[in-house]
């Protein structure tokens, strides 16, 4: 569905995008991750023809991207971070606004928004103004006003941000929802569970180059993380954490506020040498916990940062 080969955006001297390649298929939820700076939103401009790039190619449903592109552009729904409705104007009226930017058709058109209001759950909200909404009813009626035209490609850019749970929970199983119902999705977030639980396939950017592509369970697979122990309510010196160090299989260890973590590569039996090992020194601690690797341990360790907001 999409093709995005060898894509250079600079601003003078920085390189925003350093020959991107994108291959997305047509169904899919994917997930795009990268930390602030890495490219993402530069590329979803490039995408939707906001932006000039230096070089390279965009295809999208078999076609050239270009900034006069409308037939392919009428086919795109767009929710971005930033909430953007109009206040002097109620939900319904909002959601009737954007939907005849692409449906002339008054029938058809007020169809459609019946059902993105029945969709978003803003059937008791229809007469309201934005700014009487909650921040997660909000982001559902942004939501709304990007998917009312059924849209074959949609971009949502941290759809979630600043939600209670209830609403993320609704917000997520909407996502999944429109998927099913014939919509590739493309998704960015800075919460990994979110990425997780929705999205089919990733892609890990940074510097402007993809990093990583894959399902869930193959990114986890690339990584040196097999395991990953955390240990409370310890008291540990500087000798004792080298030795811990030092342990079979253990490449990297943390030590912060009496917790330890220690990564470890796949082995049979990590957690049963790390307690032999604290026993044998007669060391106390709280709760034990062990995880196999997380998306968020394929970023950290991919990109070498932390994601966040």
């Amino acid at each position: 569905m999409i093709q995005i080969q060898n894509l250079v955006k600079r601003y003078g001297d920085l390189v925003a995008l350093d020959h991107l390649n994108l291959t997305i298929k047509e169904g899919e939820v994917f997930g795009l991750l990268g930390p602030n700076g890495s490219g993402k939103t530069t590329a979803i401009n490039c995408l939707l023809s906001l932006l000039r790039y230096d070089k390279g190619s965009i295809t999208i449903f078999g076609k050239e991207m270009h900034p006069d592109s409308y037939d392919i552009k009428k086919q795109i729904g767009v929710v971005m971070q930033n909430v953007a409705v109009f206040e002097q104007m109620n939900v319904q009226e909002n959601i009737d606004y954007f939907c005849g930017l692409y449906v002339k058709d008054k029938e058809k058109r007020k169809e459609l928004v019946e059902e993105a209001i029945r969709f978003a759950g803003l059937e008791d909200f229809r007469k309201m103004r934005p700014k009487k909404l909650s921040g997660g009813l909000l982001r559902r009626l942004n939501i709304a006003c990007g998917i009312v035209h059924k849209p074959r490609l949609i971009i949502m850019d941290e759809p979630t941000v600043a939600v209670d749970p209830q609403s993320r929970n609704k917000i997520l199983e909407g996502i999944l929802e429109l998927n099913r119902q014939g919509s590739t999705i493309i998704y960015t977030s800075h919460y990994m569970e979110e990425v997780e639980q929705i999205c089919s396939r990733i892609a890990i950017i940074d510097h402007g180059r993809v990093l990583a592509t894959g399902t869930k369970e193959e990114l986890k697979r690339m990584i040196k993380t097999g395991e990953t122990i955390t240990i409370e309510a310890i008291v540990l010196d500087d000798t004792t954490l080298s030795e811990i160090r030092q342990l079979p299989h253990v490449f990297d260890i943390s030590y912060e506020e009496q917790t330890l973590k220690v990564r470890l590569s796949s082995a049979k039996h990590n957690l049963i040498r790390v307690l032999h090992y604290l026993q044998e020194q007669d060391i106390s601690f709280g709760r034990v916990f062990s995880e196999l690797p997380t998306l968020n341990d394929v970023f950290l360790e991919i990109t070498g940062k932390e994601l966040r907001d």
